[in-house]
């Protein structure tokens, strides 16, 4: 009797790991929201980059990705705004100099798209930038990289298989 109930509880708990594997393995492809309701964006839509030095940023960022910029003051913040294409995925933001923004290595991470790590690397490394994490495939020919910017923020890298 002890063993057939030592197998049915090892049964059930197989199969509870299992159910929850399964669905944690499903989020990330599935990404369920948490209401009923359909989402009407994507949740981030704009993120701001700190600088300590706008001019020697907007320079990197023209160097290492052929990034234009349009400058503007908000609440006593100089901002240069990254492009914004209007109807295609993705997110825009801005590098923000002002007394809130502090460049790190250690805060959120965000990623620039490149269509070759390589080159990026290549011109980071060569515009005042260094590869703090190098270029590492994360499957499905998708490679990922970080670089430490003009100003000290790490700057996450990826690049699409093709």
């Amino acid at each position: 009797m002890r063993k057939s109930a030592i197998l049915i509880s090892i049964i059930v708990v197989v199969g509870f790991v299992s159910y929850m594997f399964g669905r944690r393995m499903q989020f990330p492809s599935s990404a369920e929201p948490q209401s009923t309701t359909k989402p009407q964006q994507n949740p981030i839509v704009h993120c701001e980059i700190p600088v300590t030095n706008l001019d020697r940023a907007e320079k990197f960022y023209r160097a290492v990705f052929g990034f234009d910029f349009t400058r503007e003051q908000i609440d006593g913040n100089e901002m240069a705004h990254f492009p914004l294409h209007e109807g295609i995925s993705g997110v825009s933001g801005s590098l923000a100099k002002g007394e809130i923004y502090k460049p790190s290595t250690t805060g959120t991470l965000v990623y620039f798209q490149t269509t070759s790590i390589d080159e990026t690397l290549r011109q980071a490394n060569t515009n005042g930038g260094k590869t703090l994490y190098p270029k590492t495939s994360v499957g499905a020919n998708n490679f990922v990289a970080e670089i430490q910017d003009s100003e000290g923020n790490r700057i996450a890298l990826l690049q699409r298989g093709k």
